[in-house]
Order: structure tokens, then C-alpha cells, then sequence
């Protein structure tokens, strides 16, 4: 189950600050600082990714309030589940297998949910009946992988059904547009987010896919390796769609000691799309009413 987090300051981690030595390269040293990256527009906070029926809590059970912090994207994939499954379609689940957003989605129909781990599964996956079948995916997966495997479920199953509209998240497909971007032009891409988080995950792939000769992932600064930096001159800094600034920051002040002080950012897109606050959440400190709504666009 995943947790819903409201906004706190994010404490910095303790960690051993001008470890990075400035040694001399060929070339001038800078960095690449993609953006979009980090919390995607509107979201001052991590977003829960869903969690199936049975694991949703009962707050009055319990004697506390509980709120649903599901991304408004997660949550509109689960109405689909629920949607394709009450008209008895076999539905294709695009998803990393033990990921918390595939088990919440797959939660919501198990009985008529076969999870496809990757475009090779595409290949072997067995469905009931082939004129009645729909792909659905999980939010945070690399676009290209995704529409690889639907291509390779479309052969198989020609009466592929797509979702209503669009199931990868725009701040993963943002983020994933703008490393692909920079990664023409870094030697080096460091992208700070965690292991359990596919969209970061995701961003290492792309990165080396569109060019960049190495790519790391971290979670804070004091993991970046000195040897990483031999004789490279560009390095290109992102950070997966829940990834606070302060720990991007933390990176670019560790690789400024190193000698990386010129700092260009490559922007692809601007973000203005706004989520609502849950409800039981819209009120600011002064106990005013947060009046934000969904809507807005994205301006790409």
C-alpha cells in the first residue's frame, strides 16, 4: 500500500559536502539542468499512486480521518479498470509487476487484469476472448516502451481496444522529453529520484538511449561518485516526477565545488496544469478555503 504524504520541509541528509574534486577536463565545464523535473506543476507534495479496495483504510474503524491523496491520473485509470471490467472486457495491464500503482489498478477488477511486464511479455501474453480486449498502463512508464508493447499487443490481438485518452502521466512524459534533450549533449546525466520509482527509473534508460555515454541514479547528492566526472565535461541533472528541488539543489551545489558552475537550463515545456486539493485538505494556514481547482493546461 502506498501512503499519502502531506507537504513538510524536506530535512537535507547528512552526507560528506565538498567530496567532489575540481580536476581539470578538456573543455568547458558545465551543466545541463533539464526542465521540466521534479513534482510535477501544482503538487507541492508526493502524491499517492493507489492502492487496491481491499487496502483502503476505514477511517471510522480506526477513529481517525483518512484522505485520499491519489493522483487525480492514477485515479482515472482505476475508473477505467472498473469501467472495462463491468463490460466484461479482458483488460492488458502495461506495468512493472509489484509496482503499488499496478497492484492498486489491478485491484479494481483482478478477475479480468493481466498485468504485461514488458514489450518481450506482449509477445506470449493469452487472453479469453481476442475481440474483446483493452490495453490500459501505468502511469509512470517510458512512453516509448509502452507504445512498443501496445504495437506488438496489436499484432497479436488486432481489436485492441485503447483507453478513452491518454494513461502515461504529462509530467512523466514531460520529464522524459526534456533528458532526451539534454542527453544529445551530456557525456554525463545524474538523475536524482529513487530505485522504487519507475519514472526515475526510466529517465537513466533514456538518457543512455538518446546519447548521454553513462547515466546514475541517485538519491541524494552524497551518492555521486567522483570517478563519474573523469574527464567529462557536461553533466546533465533531472529529477523523477517526486523528487523534491532541495535534493536537486543538493546536487548542483556538490557538482558547483567540482567545478560544474555553469549551469544552462534546457526547458522543453511549461507546466500549468493544476490538481484540486482533496477536500478535506482546502484550507491554507489561516483556515481560509484552498479554492484551486482541476483544470488549466500544459502548455508544450
Amino acid at each position: 500500500m502506498s501512503t499519502p504524504t502531506v507537504s513538510l520541509p524536506v530535512p537535507r541528509v547528512p552526507g560528506r559536502r565538498g567530496r567532489l574534486q575540481d580536476i581539470p577536463v578538456d573543455g568547458r565545464k558545465r551543466v545541463l539542468l533539464a526542465s521540466p523535473r521534479g513534482y510535477c506543476a501544482g503538487v507541492d507534495g508526493a502524491l499517492c499512486l493507489g492502492y487496491p479496495p481491499p487496502d483502503r483504510p476505514a477511517p471510522a474503524e480506526r477513529g481517525r480521518q483518512a484522505t485520499d491523496a491519489t493522483c487525480p491520473r492514477v485515479s482515472k485509470v482505476h475508473r477505467e479498470a472498473g469501467r472495462f471490467a463491468r463490460d466484461d472486457f479482458e483488460i492488458l495491464l502495461i506495468g512493472h509487476l509489484g509496482h503499488e500503482e499496478v497492484e492498486g489498478t489491478a485491484g479494481e477488477a483482478p478477475e479480468h487484469v493481466t498485468i504485461v511486464n514488458s514489450p518481450e511479455e506482449a509477445d506470449t501474453v493469452q487472453v479469453r476472448d481476442p475481440e474483446k480486449v483493452v490495453w490500459l498502463s501505468q502511469t509512470t512508464l517510458s512512453v516509448d516502451e509502452t507504445m512498443e508493447t501496445v504495437r506488438r499487443l496489436r499484432l497479436r490481438f488486432p481489436h485492441l481496444q485503447d483507453p478513452p485518452s491518454d494513461d502515461i502521466c504529462y509530467a512523466t512524459q514531460n520529464r522524459q522529453v526534456a533528458i532526451k534533450k539534454v542527453a544529445t549533449d551530456a557525456e554525463l546525466v545524474i538523475v536524482v529520484g529513487s530505485a522504487n520509482s519507475s519514472n526515475s527509473v526510466r529517465l537513466v534508460e533514456v538518457a543512455l538511449e538518446y546519447g548521454a555515454k553513462a547515466a546514475y541514479r541517485v538519491d541524494y547528492a552524497s551518492e555521486v561518485r567522483q570517478e563519474w566526472l573523469d574527464g567529462v565535461a557536461s553533466v546533465g541533472v533531472t529529477s523523477g516526477a517526486s523528487v523534491p528541488e532541495v535534493l536537486v539543489q543538493e546536487v548542483l551545489d556538490d557538482l558547483a565545488g567540482a567545478g560544474y558552475r555553469d549551469v544552462e537550463e534546457i526547458r522543453t515545456a511549461e507546466e500549468d496544469l493544476m490538481f484540486s486539493l482533496p477536500k478535506e485538505l482546502r484550507q491554507d494556514a489561516s483556515g481560509r478555503r484552498d479554492e484551486r481547482a482541476l483544470g488549466g493546461r500544459d502548455r508544450t
